[in-house]
Parts: C-alpha cells; sequence; structure tokens
C-alpha cells in the first residue's frame, strides 16, 4: 500500500515516514502542497496524509481540488488545529478522518487501518467476489465456501488491486505501479495474473482486450 505523506516539518516528516516504512508502507513524504497534487496524479495511491498550513495549497484546498477531480483516495488530516469550525472545515472537504497533533505514530496506525477498511472494504474485513468467494483484507486470505485457496504474495498483490479498483479496468501500467513501483515486464504481469486466474473460477476476473483486466461486482 503506498500513502502520501504531507507533511513540511522536516522532523515529524521522518518520524512517520519511518515508521510506516517498519509497517511495510510505502511512503512518499512531501512538504509543498502543489508538488503534493501534482504527484497524486503522477502516482497511485492508497491513502493522502495531509497536514493543513504547508507551503503553496494547505492540506483543506488540496482535498478539496483532488475532491473536485473525482479523485477519491481516502485522506486523513494532521494538524495542530483544535477549533470545531477547523474540523467540521476538513470533513466538509472531504477527508474520512482527523488526528491532531501531537499524537502517538500508533494511534496514526489505528487510524490508517481504520480508514483504508472503510474505502475498500464492503462487509467487515471481507469483500465478497462471488462463486462463494471471499477476500479478508485485513489477513490478505481467500477462501470459497470456508476452505482457504493459498495465494503467492504477488498474486495477493495483484487481487488487491483489482478488489481496489472493482468495476474498473485495471491496465499493465496500473498493476506495475501499484505492485512492483518499477518497470517489469508486461509478460510477467501477465504470467502472474494467469497464475491468480487459474486459483478463481473463470468468471471471477475478466479480460479486455488491449485494455487490461476487471472484477466486476
Amino acid at each position: 500500500m503506498k500513502i502520501l505523506l504531507l507533511e513540511d516539518e522536516y522532523s515529524l516528516r521522518i518520524s512517520i515516514e519511518e515508521f510506516l516504512t517498519d509497517l511495510g508502507y510505502e511512503v512518499d513524504g512531501i512538504m509543498d502542497g502543489l508538488e503534493a497534487y501534482d504527484t497524486v496524479y503522477d502516482k497511485s495511491y492508497d491513502l493522502l496524509l495531509l497536514d493543513v498550513n504547508v507551503p503553496s495549497l494547505n492540506g483543506f484546498e488540496l482535498l478539496k481540488k483532488l475532491r473536485s477531480d473525482d479523485i477519491m483516495i481516502p485522506a486523513i488530516f494532521l494538524t495542530s488545529m483544535t477549533d470545531m469550525n477547523d474540523l467540521k472545515e476538513g470533513y466538509k472537504r472531504g477527508c474520512c478522518d482527523y488526528i491532531r497533533k501531537p499524537f502517538d505514530l500508533e494511534e496514526l496506525e489505528l487510524r490508517i487501518d481504520q480508514a483504508i477498511a472503510s474505502h475498500l472494504k464492503n462487509d467487515g474485513n471481507t469483500v465478497e467476489l462471488g462463486c462463494g468467494l471471499l477476500y479478508d483484507l485485513k489477513k490478505s486470505k481467500l477462501t470459497q465456501d470456508d476452505e482457504e485457496i493459498v495465494l503467492r504474495k504477488t498474486e495477493k498483490d495483484l487481487l488487491e488491486v483489482l478488489i481496489k479498483h472493482k468495476n474498473s479496468i485495471v491496465s499493465t501500467q496500473m498493476f506495475q505501479d501499484e505492485v512492483w513501483g518499477e518497470y517489469v515486464e508486461p509478460a510477467t504481469i501477465r504470467v502472474q495474473l494467469n497464475n491468480l486466474k487459474k486459483k478463481l473460477p473463470d468468471t471471477i476476473i475478466q479480460n479486455r482486450r488491449g485494455l487490461g483486466y476487471i472484477v466486476e461486482r
């Protein structure tokens, strides 16, 4: 999972980056609002952590612009503001949570888990894929009629990308960006997807020739 962190206080940004990296997240730390806005269009993120008072474009305005562009990545505001009107403003702009500074990093971890869960999951921790298939996003576990289907790590990552973008076509480039984070041969991606498809009923992952793959629910 990839997180964009907008925070202009150097020591805090580094502390958060190191903490989240140790948890297994990929984190891009940025200190400027306009740079963050551009970066969202250059890369694919699962969560935005946005300080409010940053240079060029504050966190509220940044999220407002993204939401007006129909970019619905879940966002958590990080701020020292305590006024209730500020809290209301944050939710008005489209955030899913709000954490006041100073905060414990363990609290941030819990807020992140909840934000991602709320965004991705249909029912508790699980996503129903049809044909008796359930995928537990918290445990990264796939079952069919209560029997586990064992997936390799890359297969789990590919399936989670498809779930994240369910009802939308996922291109080879999107898989490359979100699973590998660097260039891999398209043939390698196709092989991994075919390995995943072999473990699932034929109707779950559909190929759209020349475009990509889709899970329709």
